[in-house]
């Protein structure tokens, strides 16, 4: 360090010693600059992932809303399908059944889906999802028994929770029960009855909730281009 700092030579009244120390006091002083460097860096990590932590079960619960229209830019991929169905091996299951399978469609075949569903029973007259918006993935929830009341409690724990997951993922989704059957069994050759198909994408909507009373018109509504969805307070669910 010395040496370069002076041409080549030694720094002028410095003994060989003096140089020594020198160079070991710049040593240390460079590798403490670096240590110092990398714990900051490890604590900016550790506060990024603190602060996704703290995003908590409510937040993801808020951002959980039904999506009709979805960015088309954004390919859902093939493994992003896998994370979210995987997290049924985890749920609840009535008598530990486990009578339902899945079958994930990517963009290359959801054009076999989009023509065997229908969104937005409350919205009919908009004719959704708009062109242009169409999702571009589905999970197809089969069961692999004949359905009965306990089939549809699983059918919901599951998919809120794949729909949770696609949420902490950035994604949104949409449970959809208004499809054709028989038109998707043949389309995607189901070995298994359909009992529910989630759209799953980026949503491209903007959607708020709105605080309503029991006795309150509970239809959603869309106004300046924003979806409204009316929810009874908390007051009101609780019976006294």
């Amino acid at each position: 360090v010395c040496k370069t700092m002076y041409g080549g030579s030694n720094p002028p009244g410095t003994s060989k010693s003096s140089q020594r120390a020198l160079f070991l006091f710049l040593s240390f002083q460079y590798m403490a600059d670096n240590y110092l460097e990398k714990r900051m860096e490890q604590y900016r990590s550790s506060q990024a992932v603190s602060s996704v932590k703290k995003e908590g079960l409510a937040s993801l619960l808020i951002k959980n809303r039904s999506t009709r229209g979805y960015d088309a830019s954004y390919i859902v991929r093939a493994d992003q399908l896998r994370r979210i169905v995987g997290v049924n091996n985890k749920v609840a299951s009535a008598r530990n059944r486990q009578p339902l399978r899945f079958r994930l469609v990517t963009s290359d075949e959801a054009c076999k889906v989009l023509p065997f569903i229908r969104m937005a029973a409350g919205l009919r007259e908009l004719h959704l999802p708009l062109e242009g918006t169409e999702p571009n993935a589905f999970i197809i929830v089969c069961s692999t028994i004949e359905p009965r009341n306990s089939t549809y409690v699983d059918l919901g724990i599951s998919a809120q929770s794949m729909l949770l997951q696609a949420v902490e993922m950035g994604l949104n989704g949409l449970c959809i029960m208004d499809f054709n059957a028989e038109g998707l069994i043949d389309s995607l050759q189901l070995p298994y009855k359909p009992l529910l198909v989630v759209a799953v994408g980026r949503s491209a909507e903007k959607v708020r909730l709105v605080d309503i009373n029991e006795g309150d018109d509970r239809s959603y509504y869309r106004e300046n281009g924003v979806h409204y969805v009316p929810k009874v307070v908390l007051e009101d669910l609780i019976i006294e």
